[in-house]
């Protein structure tokens, strides 16, 4: 995915002279070719994330479209100050790039971790959250952010996760996309724990339960013409995600449930615990730890679905 970010980037900086692509002291080799088109367009900012924060906007201001990127944990955490007042307070048309996000970084320990991310900035006015979920939907929401007129947050995933549509969608932020049919149980999955959702659909039809996949890669605004729909025609409404329950995809979903008429379907969050995660070992054995494989969003949903005793 990081590969597909550094290629789209570039293209679209060769017909907008006013990208800027700011790096915290990552990804060097990756953006050669675009330093090489563009080198004064490119700034290693260096380990100062508030720092390269507070520069982007400034260069917003300027008249310029700055885009950040460094691993997620540090994209955020480290300037949360910078930009709640630098650039949301501002509105600033900021594209924030947080790589590796949840938990691609799982060996590297908690530190590396960024499962309170969305949960963070999701209360900052003016901010827009976007999770894509494989590299083509990284280029259409890429494209889409950099219109945008206020800062956008992307979370992406590392490398080697599986291709889902093979083309570029026609997705834009605060939309949703149906993958799968079904008129059971409603996965919205959020990010690149999709082709898991995608793979536990397909173990629960074996035990006859028809499920629909929706990837949700926008928590902020949420697609609400979407919940509607499913929330009013279906029986439960599953959301799945390499993220904290409180906070994340579910945690907003949730809020919004609340303000709602009385609904038809139930809600059921899955995502990681409220706990840090001290086991060392790759993302796949985190994500077992965590319950977010296909065979433990199954067994969940299918337990949610039991007639309670």
């Amino acid at each position: 995915m990081r590969n597909a970010f550094a290629e789209e980037i570039t293209a679209l900086a060769a017909t907008d002279h006013r990208i800027v692509l700011l790096s915290g002291d990552i990804g060097n080799r990756l953006f050669d070719p675009f330093k090489a088109r563009f080198p004064d367009r490119f700034i290693n900012v260096g380990v100062a994330e508030a720092n390269m924060v507070g520069i982007a906007a400034g260069l917003a201001l300027g008249g310029m479209r700055p885009v950040t990127y460094t691993i997620a944990s540090f994209a955020v955490y480290r300037a949360y100050e910078q930009i709640r007042v630098d650039v949301g307070y501002h509105n600033l048309p900021v594209v924030m790039v947080g790589t590796g996000a949840g938990l691609a970084y799982a060996a590297n320990g908690p530190t590396h971790h960024s499962c309170e991310d969305v949960a963070v900035l999701r209360v900052i006015p003016n901010m827009t959250i976007a999770c894509p979920a494989d590299a083509d939907e990284l280029r259409a929401l890429l494209r889409d952010s950099l219109q945008h007129a206020g800062p956008v947050y992307l979370r992406i995933g590392k490398k080697g996760e599986p291709r889902i549509h093979g083309t570029v969608p026609e997705m834009r932020l605060g939309r949703a996309c149906v993958l799968r049919p079904g008129h059971d149980v409603v996965l919205l999955a959020c990010g690149t724990i999709l082709s898991e959702a995608l793979d536990a659909a397909e173990l629960l039809e074996e035990h006859g339960v028809s499920t629909e996949v929706v990837s949700f890669p926008t928590v902020k605004p949420l697609d609400e013409p979407l919940l509607e729909h499913v929330f009013s025609a279906r029986s439960m409404i599953v959301t799945v995600e390499e993220h904290g329950r409180a906070g994340g995809l579910g945690g907003a979903i949730a809020e919004w449930l609340t303000d709602q008429p009385r609904q038809k379907a139930r809600l059921l969050r899955l995502g990681t615990p409220d706990a840090f995660l001290h086991e060392a070992g790759e993302q796949e054995h985190a994500r077992e730890l965590c319950g977010l494989t296909a065979v433990s969003i199954a067994h969940a949903i299918q337990s949610a679905l039991k007639p309670q005793a």
